[in-house]
Protein backbone atom coordinates (compact mmCIF):
# COMPACT_ATOMS: atom_id res chain seq x y z
CA UNK A 1 0.00 0.00 0.00
CA UNK A 2 1.26 2.98 -0.76
CA UNK A 3 1.12 5.99 1.96
CA UNK A 4 2.68 9.18 0.77
CA UNK A 5 3.47 10.28 -2.39
CA UNK A 6 5.80 12.63 -1.77
CA UNK A 7 8.56 13.95 1.08
CA UNK A 8 7.48 15.98 3.51
CA UNK A 9 10.40 18.98 3.39
CA UNK A 10 13.38 17.08 4.54
CA UNK A 11 11.39 14.54 7.02
CA UNK A 12 12.20 10.73 6.56
CA UNK A 13 8.71 9.97 5.48
CA UNK A 14 7.03 6.27 5.16
CA UNK A 15 5.89 6.21 1.47
CA UNK A 16 5.07 2.28 1.28
CA UNK A 17 4.05 -0.52 3.42
CA UNK A 18 3.87 -4.51 2.92
CA UNK A 19 4.13 -6.92 5.31
CA UNK A 20 7.78 -7.46 3.52
CA UNK A 21 9.27 -4.39 3.24
CA UNK A 22 8.49 -0.29 4.28
CA UNK A 23 9.84 2.16 2.04
CA UNK A 24 11.63 5.01 3.65
CA UNK A 25 11.37 7.80 1.23
CA UNK A 26 11.35 5.62 -1.70
CA UNK A 27 14.21 3.48 -0.46
CA UNK A 28 12.74 -0.38 0.37
CA UNK A 29 13.90 -1.92 3.81
CA UNK A 30 13.53 -5.63 3.94
CA UNK A 31 14.06 -5.73 8.61
CA UNK A 32 13.39 -3.82 11.62
CA UNK A 33 14.47 -0.46 11.26
CA UNK A 34 14.37 3.05 13.48
CA UNK A 35 12.57 5.36 11.30
CA UNK A 36 13.37 9.48 12.93
CA UNK A 37 11.97 12.39 11.85
CA UNK A 38 14.87 13.91 10.45
CA UNK A 39 18.30 12.62 9.99
CA UNK A 40 20.05 9.06 9.39
CA UNK A 41 17.18 5.88 8.93
CA UNK A 42 19.11 2.68 10.71
CA UNK A 43 18.27 -0.94 11.47
CA UNK A 44 17.02 -2.03 14.43
CA UNK A 45 18.34 -5.45 15.47
CA UNK A 46 14.85 -7.10 16.59
CA UNK A 47 13.49 -9.79 14.97
CA UNK A 48 10.43 -11.08 16.68
CA UNK A 49 8.44 -9.29 18.91
CA UNK A 50 9.06 -11.75 21.86
CA UNK A 51 13.10 -10.60 22.00
CA UNK A 52 12.80 -7.14 22.34
CA UNK A 53 14.04 -5.40 25.43
CA UNK A 54 14.59 -2.25 27.40
CA UNK A 55 18.05 -1.94 25.70
CA UNK A 56 16.01 -2.10 22.51
CA UNK A 57 14.33 0.85 23.83
CA UNK A 58 16.96 2.51 25.10
CA UNK A 59 18.72 2.98 21.90
CA UNK A 60 15.35 4.35 20.93
CA UNK A 61 15.52 6.51 23.57
CA UNK A 62 18.95 7.86 22.79
CA UNK A 63 17.66 9.74 19.65
CA UNK A 64 15.55 11.87 21.93
CA UNK A 65 12.22 12.63 20.13
CA UNK A 66 9.26 13.92 21.73
CA UNK A 67 7.15 10.69 21.09
CA UNK A 68 7.73 6.73 19.30
CA UNK A 69 5.99 5.00 17.51
CA UNK A 70 6.37 1.40 18.34
CA UNK A 71 4.81 -1.40 15.62
CA UNK A 72 4.74 -4.70 17.00
CA UNK A 73 4.40 -6.48 13.47
CA UNK A 74 1.16 -8.00 11.89
CA UNK A 75 -0.68 -7.46 14.97
CA UNK A 76 -0.71 -5.16 18.06
CA UNK A 77 1.14 -6.50 20.76
CA UNK A 78 1.44 -4.69 24.13
CA UNK A 79 5.01 -4.59 25.70
CA UNK A 80 5.89 -5.18 29.43
CA UNK A 81 6.84 -2.15 31.84
CA UNK A 82 9.91 -2.96 32.45
CA UNK A 83 10.83 -3.24 28.57
CA UNK A 84 9.63 0.25 28.26
CA UNK A 85 11.70 1.43 31.16
CA UNK A 86 14.25 3.55 28.97
CA UNK A 87 11.18 5.40 27.37
CA UNK A 88 9.66 6.50 30.86
CA UNK A 89 12.32 7.30 32.56
CA UNK A 90 13.15 9.56 29.81
CA UNK A 91 9.89 10.95 29.58
CA UNK A 92 8.99 10.09 26.09
CA UNK A 93 5.71 9.54 24.95
CA UNK A 94 4.84 6.25 23.23
CA UNK A 95 2.13 4.41 21.26
CA UNK A 96 2.44 0.63 20.53
CA UNK A 97 0.39 -0.68 17.36
CA UNK A 98 0.53 -3.11 14.52
CA UNK A 99 2.98 -2.02 12.16
CA UNK A 100 1.37 -1.01 9.27
CA UNK A 101 -0.94 1.47 11.68
CA UNK A 102 2.70 2.74 12.84
CA UNK A 103 3.50 3.50 9.90
CA UNK A 104 0.57 5.79 9.00
CA UNK A 105 0.74 7.40 12.29
CA UNK A 106 4.38 8.30 12.00
CA UNK A 107 3.73 9.99 8.38
CA UNK A 108 0.70 12.05 10.00
CA UNK A 109 2.74 13.23 13.15
CA UNK A 110 5.80 14.29 10.88
CA UNK A 111 2.96 16.09 8.51
CA UNK A 112 2.40 18.05 11.89
CA UNK A 113 6.26 18.41 12.48
CA UNK A 114 6.54 16.28 15.56
CA UNK A 115 9.69 14.85 16.42
CA UNK A 116 8.64 11.37 16.01
CA UNK A 117 10.35 8.07 15.96
CA UNK A 118 9.26 5.23 14.66
CA UNK A 119 10.72 1.83 15.92
CA UNK A 120 8.92 -0.74 12.61
CA UNK A 121 9.11 -4.28 13.70
CA UNK A 122 8.94 -6.78 10.50
CA UNK A 123 8.46 -10.13 11.23
CA UNK A 124 9.92 -12.27 8.06
CA UNK A 125 9.57 -15.49 7.98
CA UNK A 126 13.28 -16.95 7.16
Amino acid sequence: MKLQPDRISSANVISGYTPQHIAINGQPWTQSMLVPWAGEVGSWDVTRFDEMSAGHLASVAQLAPELVIIGTGARQRFLRPDVLRPLIEARIGFEIMDTAAACRTYNILVSEGRSVVAALLLEIAG
